[in-house]
């Protein structure tokens, strides 16, 4: 019989292992998740092996259908709408409370990340300018200076599987350059501690990335 403190060791061992493979990709869409393969691979009994898919089923990376079975959740287009609009908000928030701010660290980061950008668009390297994307908004979240807003942000993103549907989006074309374009304007807001202009801009920035991801889609879903 497992050790309560070891039980719980090894269902955070799979949780944070699973969650990964879910939000980058690893673990496809609408898979199926085997408690008995999870279990004989991760080297533990069936018990951390459930609880940790209920965990990951609170935070809306998987779905657990009785008598059926667990798959990674596939989130629909309605889905990614609604997820959206929440990224929309928090980031705009975000952006007013860094304006805020003055000239902190993670302002100085974003002028690097910019300007790493437009190397990167310039150069026409979408996998290293899809990196400064995502790091690009994780500046702006952990700059508010806000851990509920941040908590909040982390669960979204976790369910968006952002670091896949980032590639959609930039897939589109000149999607790309009039992003960083946008990545420019909300940096010299913030700069000018212009708060109401930088949520402004930053909401119309998610919005069209938002656009760009859906007509990125295949038909249907």
């Amino acid at each position: 019989m497992e050790r309560p403190a070891a039980n719980g060791s090894r269902q955070s061992r799979v949780i944070s292992e699973m969650r990964q493979r879910i939000i980058t990709g690893a673990a496809a869409s609408g898979a199926l998740l085997s408690e008995v393969a999870l279990a004989e691979e991760f080297g533990v009994s069936r018990t951390p092996v459930r609880e940790a898919l209920k965990q990951l089923q609170t935070e809306g990376l998987v779905e657990i259908r009785p008598r059926v079975g667990t798959f990674v959740a596939a989130p629909s287009r309605r889905d990614l709408t609604e997820l959206f609009e929440m990224k929309e908000l928090l980031e705009g928030a975000a952006a007013r409370l860094l304006a805020q701010r003055g000239r902190v660290r993670e302002v100085e980061l974003l002028e690097e990340n910019v300007h790493q950008g437009d190397l990167a668009v310039r150069a026409d390297d979408r996998a290293r300018y899809a990196e400064l994307v995502q790091e690009f908004h994780d500046l702006l979240i952990v700059g508010a200076d806000n851990t509920k807003l941040e908590a909040h942000y982390r669960t979204l993103m976790n369910q968006l599987a952002y670091s896949r549907l980032v590639h959609t989006s930039l897939g589109q074309p000149g999607r790309a350059l009039q992003s960083e374009r946008e990545h420019h304007v909300v940096l010299e807001l913030v700069l000018a501690k212009d708060g109401d202009s930088a949520e402004r801009v930053m909401r119309e920035h998610v919005r069209a990335s938002r656009r760009a991801l859906l007509a990125g889609l295949e038909p249907g879903l």
